[in-house]
């Protein structure tokens, strides 16, 4: 159930904020740089990740100065300002002390907030953040330059809420995370407010406060992390007194993207010990399929058109999946995530799904991987997922690729496959032997 929004005075200005749980210790959760306290609830996989996350504290949520449900004021609020708002909402709900947890952006300002009040940070856990965002140097070379950011700014800006900066966020976000992103971002903030507080945001530089944050701190970062790099993250790591770097698979920014092996993290490191949840999971082989240049057809035929063909493209994907005992996970834009209790199976629906594409006009690509997934809600996520889906991102127009997990796996199906080489896979460690499928 979602708690209530409530609000604390920071100076003149109205600070919305929830708080969920009932745990032991007080959690104040820092998002990125747009939240909105109640539509995070609307997307069911933000809602796992605040669930857990009060399941074992007491989490308190605010939206920032100029976002969500918060006042408006106008202006670049710097970081001084922001460390009042989280002030005002600490001593609102009666928290003397509490451990911060910042993700994106609002991991600068949790910095910031332990070096200066060490008294009221029991812990800092940190999430796909950075410490400087603009004018790379020789010590932070990753940032981008001014040019580039001022390019990146006048884009979202241009296509906020419309066309926002999700691809980057979330790779792997499905349609109803995208339509949900989007309504969020225009709930939000308005385009002239998210320009300012991305402009603000350039302007950070927490270097020289890192070595003085006494607090427990955990760094998190994801290998492909595709917004900030994980090199990023191993610099604050590097530089904060005995902090603790952990690099995870994928390369998903956003926080509610296979959000548990985050808050494993976490909790184990605030509480000493993980839940005892017993998640479901399965081995299963993973299918990722995906229309080759579908943009350019779309555009070729027009709206109606594409919108029967894609119909069209659909219809055979599900009975192929049907055929083959396959089970429909999601919709990947304009291709789908499946799973097979068998290899064989899901390479042999690949192929049919690939010579019905053919005979509407389109070419298709397609991955394969087998491993441990995790199930939720009818959605699976995990490295095997990852895989899958770098495994199909090589594919060629028409190609259908397997790692040699599922070419080892069907040894004597009289299926044929053809080398590819080793590769490395973004976001995943090691290196990996793809095999182009050649008959089935």
């Amino acid at each position: 159930m979602q708690p209530e929004t409530r609000y604390a005075k920071s100076g003149d200005v109205n600070i919305a904020y929830q708080v969920a749980g009932e745990g032991p210790l007080d959690l104040v959760l820092v998002a990125g740089f747009v939240s909105h306290l109640e539509h995070d609830w609307e997307e069911p996989r933000m809602a796992r990740f605040l669930e857990r996350l009060a399941s074992f504290s007491r989490l308190i949520r605010f939206d920032k100065r100029g976002t969500g449900l918060s006042d408006r004021p106008g202006g670049l609020p710097d970081l001084e300002t922001r460390m009042d708002d989280v002030r005002a909402v600490m001593d609102a709900v009666g928290s003397e002390r509490a451990a911060l947890f910042g993700y994106s952006e609002g991991g600068p300002l949790c910095m910031l907030f332990a070096a200066t009040y060490p008294v009221r940070t029991s812990a800092l856990a940190l999430y796909g953040t950075y410490a400087k965002r603009r004018d790379p140097d020789e010590d932070y070379p990753w940032c981008h330059t001014a040019e580039e950011r001022e390019a990146y700014i006048a884009e979202i800006e241009r296509e906020w809420g419309v066309a926002s900066d999700l691809g980057a966020m979330a790779p792997n976000a499905d349609e109803a995370m995208k339509r949900w992103w989007n309504k969020r971002a225009r709930a939000a903030a308005s385009p002239g407010a998210a320009r300012d507080l991305l402009l603000m945001n350039s302007q950070i530089d927490v270097r020289p406060v890192l070595r003085t944050i006494q607090a427990p701190t955990l760094v998190l970062h994801r290998a492909g992390d595709l917004d900030s790099r994980s090199e990023e993250g191993r610099y604050i790591a590097e530089r904060i007194p005995g902090a603790r770097f952990v690099e995870l698979a994928g390369d998903d920014h956003f926080v509610a993207i296979d959000s548990d092996e985050i808050v494993d993290e976490v909790e184990e490191f605030l509480t000493g010990a993980r839940s005892t949840r017993d998640p479901d999971r399965v081995l299963a082989t993973i299918l990722f399929t995906d229309i080759v240049a579908s943009t350019e057809r779309a555009a070729e035929l027009g709206d109606a058109r594409w919108r029967d063909l894609l119909a069209e493209h659909d219809h055979a994907v599900r009975r192929a999946l049907d055929r083959f005992r396959g089970t429909e996970v999601k919709r990947t834009g304009d291709g789908f995530l499946a799973a097979f209790d068998g290899p064989a199976r899901g390479i042999r629906c690949a192929l049919a799904i690939r010579e019905a594409a053919t005979s509407l006009g389109l070419a298709i690509r397609a991955g394969l991987h087998t491993g441990e997934c995790e199930q939720h809600d009818g959605d699976l996520s995990g490295i095997a997922v990852h895989i899958g889906a770098r495994v199909a991102a090589l594919a060629a127009a028409g190609e259908v690729v397997v790692s040699s997990t599922v070419k080892d796996l069907v040894a004597g199906s009289q299926i044929a496959f053809e080398e590819r080489g080793v590769h490395e896979l973004k976001g995943v460690p090691g290196e990996w032997w793809l095999y182009t499928v050649t008959a089935g």
